[in-house]
């Protein structure tokens, strides 16, 4: 890898890194500026290191959701995967380093990241300072190191490419409950807010995250092909023949089985005064509803008990691609016998996923506010709200889009900008950014003392690597040069191999 960087360095290549190349909705495998090179990590995928013991993990970039979780059955380990929505084919270490979270009990992920391995843009290598002291096993062990905290450099960033990864895994508990609750009205989405936050900060690490969802994103999942073209009047009748509430909780909960039965009591008493129709279920019975209700007659049951069924088994550490379908239900056939693939299959979707204060009156303001910009632009308004800590939300927004019709792309994209500024205004900015919206970064105050620029400047002079990701983009190499470039410098050396075109779609 070092020398694939020498090289690119001497001949003034611009490589933009990827692990699996399958970021939905945020760009995929496409870089974040033009004239790039990719290079493509996503056959490096061993598993270096477990500790079956501690639960700490050391991954390469290749290493997805999927094959972790067939690494730990085969071990018989008692720790959970770090799951996303984003399916079992995806990069753990990319999804850690993008600031990824789930609602499984280590929710930020980021946070799990102990160690880390990184080739700089020269070629050098970064390992810790405990790693190289000598101290290999306890710096895959205690994520501050000594000195400065420079794990922190690579997350969101393009000042090296990390290597090697460890994250501390999540043991198995003995339980594992998901709560289910609906809110009548958006009227009741204050108070709900409020009972929320008091939750997160009285059960602490009992609850994993709360998710709230509204009607129009649950509808989505249970009756996609029912969605199309619908009143307000028709969206509320299909809520009630689907028995789907103007919003949907969604709380998790871990622990021992003494331990969740007190929890379960709490969160009824907190949010049964503003939730009904209260649901505690473990990923057993939700796998016996299922069973049950595909055998019965009853149109609709069989997918809701199956979407019940298969979020539970994320929130117990399966990978599956449960979440998936949202990329395909405006109309874009999903493969069959195959892995999902949004971007092979041509789908449209982009993330507005900005973070919100955990406040009834600023949760109130920013629906409100989400639910008035994007039917100018021809896109539902899908909203999630996933807690992030005690004190803030995050949410995200699905923005789909024909990916064939030119002006529904553009209408994708000015939707963005116009939630972008309109949230800007608000002081709600997204947690992570998407390659088209990295020019937002252009538009921060100006700071001549920028710790990230004159970091960059040094380590990476020539700004062959990640250009434009977080950062002020250099000046584009040509690219009929960079091309010839770096067949030649392939032709040279073994290692260059690396560097590969990779999957653009």
């Amino acid at each position: 890898m070092g020398a694939c960087l020498r090289i690119a360095q001497q001949h003034r290549v611009r490589v933009y890194p990827i692990s699996t190349g399958r970021n939905w909705g945020y760009g995929t495998a496409l870089p974040s500026a033009d004239g790039c090179v990719l290079l493509d990590l996503s056959q490096m995928r061993q598993i270096l290191d477990f500790d079956p013991v501690l639960g700490v993990v050391t991954v390469e970039p290749g290493v997805t959701q999927g094959q972790l979780a067939e690494f730990l059955k085969a071990k018989g380990a008692a720790f959970l995967v770090p799951t996303t929505g984003a399916g079992p084919s995806t990069s753990l270490l990319a999804n850690a380093l993008e600031r990824g979270y789930g609602i499984t009990p280590i929710v930020d992920h980021c946070s799990a990241v102990t160690d880390i391995e990184a080739v700089l843009p020269d070629g050098s290598v970064h390992r810790s300072l405990l790693s190289r002291l000598g101290g290999r096993e306890v710096a895959r062990l205690y994520r501050w190191n000594v000195g400065p905290h420079l794990n922190g450099l690579f997350a969101q960033s393009g000042l090296g490419v990390v290597t090697r990864m460890t994250l501390q895994l999540a043991r198995r508990p003995q339980a594992v409950k998901a709560c289910l609750f609906g809110l009548r009205s958006d009227a009741d989405l204050a108070p709900a807010v409020e009972a929320i936050r008091t939750a997160m900060g009285t059960l602490g690490g009992l609850v994993g995250g709360i998710n709230l969802m509204n009607q129009r994103r649950v509808l989505s999942m249970t009756a996609p092909d029912q969605m199309k073209g619908l009143s307000e009047a028709e969206l509320r009748e299909l809520g009630r023949k689907h028995r789907v509430d103007a919003w949907t909780g969604f709380a998790t909960l871990y622990g021992t089985r003494r331990t969740l039965k007190a929890a379960q009591a709490e969160l009824k008493a907190l949010l049964g005064p503003v939730g009904r129709r209260m649901l505690f279920v473990s990923p057993g019975r939700a796998r016996m509803l299922h069973g049950i209700a595909s055998r019965l007659p009853i149109g609709g049951l069989a997918r809701l008990t199956g979407t019940l069924n298969s979020s539970l088994q994320l929130v117990d550490g399966e990978p599956n691609e449960t979440a998936l379908p949202l990329a395909y239900s405006l109309g874009t056939p999903a493969p069959k016998n195959q892995p999902m693939d949004p971007a092979r299959d041509g789908c449209g979707l982009l993330w507005y996923a900005p973070l919100v204060p955990m406040r009834g009156q600023d949760v109130v303001d920013f629906v409100g506010m989400a639910s008035a910009i994007t039917p100018d632009f021809g896109i539902e308004p899908l909203i999630t709200l996933t807690t992030q800590g005690g004190s803030l939300f995050d949410s995200t927004v699905p923005l789909r889009f024909d990916r064939s019709s030119a002006d529904a792309v553009a209408q994708a994209h000015a939707c963005y900008d116009a939630l972008f500024q309109a949230g800007r205004e608000r002081g709600w900015l997204p947690y992570r950014f998407g390659i088209d919206s990295m020019k937002w970064l252009a538009s921060a105050e100006p700071d001549d003392a920028q710790l990230n620029r004159r970091i960059r400047e040094n380590l990476d002079p020539a700004g062959i690597l990640s250009p434009g990701r977080y950062a002020e983009q250099g000046p584009e190499t040509p690219v009929g040069v960079l091309y010839t470039q770096a067949g030649a410098a392939r032709a040279g050396s073994g290692e260059i191999q690396e560097i590969s075109s990779g999957s653009t779609t």
